[in-house]
């Protein structure tokens, strides 16, 4: 084992020691469940994705060591029950990747990053899971939920083969929206646009776009112009309700050329 390797399971020691002494005498960490620990853990999970979009590795560093936190208090609850500790979890992860990754643990060979994917599917298959796509958690975000399935199913074929293809699909649903919209059947219409949402996610794979990083990206942008413009309003002694949107687009142009 290398120094830096040492160095790093003595700090996760003194994590796991840290650990037990909240666990005894904090009234605050003694109470806590792993069900009272889950939306912290949820908001702790998009506190870190924030940081990776913003690209502020200082921050990332931070989050990461609060989901620490999260799987030693879990596995701490799972050591009390007598159920699971830190070590089986690291050890069950460790047997995973060991297993479904033949070409660097055993004889296999692949090609590409494709291959591997479509291994990873196969192997999961013959772990007893019934459909590739019972990995795929049910309370994910829509827009990341429709970007797994579509990478669990292409992973064993069930693909496009052109990047063109897609792109005619994200079309057609485009048209079928529209005439929906002129008969003006609102459940065809939600129906037809999660259609167009799901092709474009799609076809955002195919380019190697992140759909979720890319509207995340575009969330920001809105919301700095967004709040330029109401500071620009305040410094004219105006509010946005009393100015005409070609007034606030002159600002929103300023924003943008910031």
């Amino acid at each position: 084992m290398n120094s830096k390797h040492q160095e790093s399971l003595k700090s996760i020691e003194r994590l796991l020691l840290i650990m037990d002494d909240l666990r005894a005498q904090c009234p605050w960490d003694k109470k806590q469940t792993m069900q009272t620990l889950r939306t912290l853990t949820i908001e702790e999970t998009y506190e870190l994705a924030d940081a990776i979009i913003d690209d502020d590795m200082e921050e990332v560093k931070k989050e990461l060591g609060d989901l620490l936190l999260h799987i030693a208090f879990y596995s701490k609850i799972g050591d009390e029950k007598g159920l699971f500790d830190i070590g089986q979890v690291a050890e069950a992860i460790s047997d995973k990747l060991v297993d479904r990754h033949p070409h660097i643990y055993g004889d296999v060979t692949v090609a590409d990053e494709a291959e591997v994917k479509r291994n990873w599917e196969k192997l999961k298959l013959k772990e007893g899971k019934k459909s590739v796509l019972e990995g795929v958690p049910r309370s994910l975000p829509a827009l990341v939920k429709a970007q797994r399935i579509q990478e669990k199913a292409a992973g064993i074929g069930f693909d496009w083969e052109q990047p063109e293809q897609v792109f005619d699909k994200v079309r057609e649903e485009l048209q079928e929206f529209s005439e929906e919209v002129t008969r003006q059947d609102k459940d065809r219409m939600e129906s037809e646009f999660g259609d167009i949402l799901f092709a474009l996610i799609n076809y955002a794979r195919f380019l190697k776009i992140n759909p979720e990083n890319a509207l995340e990206r575009t969330n920001k942008k809105f919301i700095y112009r967004f709040q330029y413009l109401e500071e620009r309003a305040r410094e004219e002694g105006k509010s946005l309700s009393e100015m005409t949107l070609d007034e606030m687009d002159v600002y929103w142009e300023e924003a943008k050329r910031k």
